[in-house]
Order: C-alpha cells, then sequence, then structure tokens
C-alpha cells in the first residue's frame, strides 16, 4: 500500500482550479463571489499585511470544506477513472491506497505525482511511503503508517490456531502523546472544586475519547487512563492535604461508593 503526503497542501491550493471545481457543483454565483474575495482577503502575518495569490488559510472555516472539494476534482474522481480497481481512503490531505503488488505501490506514487503537479500540488518525497502490512517483498518497507491517530502496524494474531502476521490497529504515539499533554494542560491538582464537579467537567472529554479510540481496540490507551488517575490522586492530596497511601484509600472509597463517576474508571479502576 501508499501512504501519501501532500507537500503544503493547504498553501498552495490553486484559487483557479479551486473556483472552477467550485462552480461545477456550486451554480450559485453569490457563493462563487463570497468564496472568491475570501481566497483573495489575504492575510495578516506578524503585523503586516499579505495578499494571498495560492492557498486557502489553515484554521479557515470555509477551509476544510473547500480542500475537500479541491481533492475531490484533483484526485478522488481521478482515481475513480484511472485506477478504479485501486481501493484507497482520504481524510482531508491523509491518503491511504491500497496496492495488490509490490509493482503497483512503486508505480502509483509516480502516476500520483504527476497528477498532483498538473493540480499545482507536489507529495512529500520523505512523508510519502510505501508500507508493507503483510507479506514477503523484495525491497524492505516500513511496516507501519499513522492514519487519523492510530497506528495501523503488521501484527502477530492468531487465526483458528495458527499464528498469522496480520494488520492491527493501535492508538497512535502521537495521540497519546497529544491527550496526556491535554491533561496536562487543565492542571487538575490546582482546581479546588468537589470530586463531583471534576467529574462533570473531564466527563465529556472522556467520554469523547473513549467514543473515538475504542471502537477497535483500546488496550494501548490503558497508559492514559492510568495517567488521568494519577492526576486525580494528586488532586486528592492538595485538595485533602493527604499523603500518599491515605489519598489513595480516599480516592478508591470514592470508586466502591460511585464507579461510574469518571466514564473511565469502568476500564481502569483508581
Amino acid at each position: 500500500m501508499v501512504d501519501l503526503d501532500i507537500k503544503g497542501f493547504f498553501d498552495n491550493i490553486n484559487h483557479d482550479l479551486m473556483m472552477k471545481a467550485l462552480r461545477h457543483y456550486c451554480k450559485d454565483e453569490w457563493v462563487a463571489m463570497y468564496v472568491s474575495r475570501w481566497l483573495k482577503a489575504g492575510i495578516m502575518a506578524e503585523g503586516e499585511f499579505v495578499r494571498t495569490s495560492a492557498g486557502t488559510p489553515q484554521g479557515g472555516v470555509v477551509s476544510p470544506l473547500l480542500a475537500n472539494l479541491y481533492l475531490h476534482v484533483a484526485f478522488d474522481e481521478w482515481m475513480k477513472r484511472f485506477h478504479p480497481e485501486k481501493p484507497f481512503e482520504r481524510y482531508a490531505d491523509d491518503v491511504v491506497i491500497h496496492c495488490k503488488t509490490e509493482k503497483q505501490a512503486q508505480f502509483m506514487p509516480r502516476q500520483i505525482s504527476q497528477r498532483m503537479r498538473v493540480c499545482h500540488l507536489e507529495l512529500h518525497p520523505v512523508k510519502t511511503k510505501i508500507v508493507n502490512l503483510r507479506g514477503w517483498s523484495e525491497t524492505k518497507y516500513t511496516r507501519k503508517y499513522d492514519f487519523l491517530g492510530f497506528t495501523i502496524k503488521a501484527s502477530m494474531q492468531t487465526i483458528k490456531g495458527r499464528g498469522m502476521l496480520l494488520p492491527g490497529t493501535f492508538v497512535s504515539i502521537k495521540s497519546k502523546t497529544a491527550i496526556l499533554g491535554k491533561f496536562r494542560e487543565l492542571a487538575i491538582h490546582k482546581w479546588r472544586k468537589p470530586i463531583q464537579e471534576i467529574a462533570r467537567r473531564l466527563n465529556p472529554v472522556v467520554r469523547g475519547l473513549l467514543n473515538y479510540y475504542h471502537k477497535l481496540r483500546g488496550e494501548s490507551m490503558r497508559e492514559v487512563w492510568n495517567q488521568l488517575n494519577h492526576r486525580l490522586l494528586k488532586w486528592v492530596k492538595w485538595e485533602k492535604g493527604l499523603y500518599k497511601m491515605a489519598a489513595v484509600r480516599w480516592l478508591k472509597r470514592q470508586y466502591k461508593s460511585s464507579p461510574g463517576l469518571f466514564a473511565h474508571w469502568k476500564l481502569v479502576q483508581p
């Protein structure tokens, strides 16, 4: 398979091609007028006004929609027309293409690179790579890739009593680092609130993580939930003025009296 990365995608979207794609799917001229004005409005960089001749500002409310429209024409429709036998997944500018043979995997980046140049885009020469999740190949390729917060990599799995090398899905190290960084920024141990209020504020975040990362395999999230419990323990020590073991006992009593207080306690007990 091929893991594609488009170099500076949001900064290099061609305005003329963007407007051509927009007018193809949207016949309302007032929409085209406002999008055109927005693309050419320019940006403030370090206190100075800079005109924009290409690209769509990252963080802009319309940018994700326009970026998807651009690649729908530049990539999706092109693949359906010229390579319909090769399935692919795309989310914004993250693209994965499945190939049946090593030769196909070597051929596709060259073809796509030519297509991207026509659309004023460029594949990243380093981040675009061939990935071999299973099987033998003449050339040694990387055995994993990241996609939408997960790492997909070759792992040994037992099927009907036989060990087989198959693709497995795990929470990526980058995602776990970002989540732990978010918990650290919250500085939970400094919140001077009852534990019920802390649970009320944290649970929407925790449920969102559970709903996303535990749909497949959540074992690799155990480290995250242990770290969250550690931060709750630190809150107990600060708020109640207790030493470690007394704080542990206090938190365990909260779990026994209300095991569903924190959404992640159903997976990892304090």
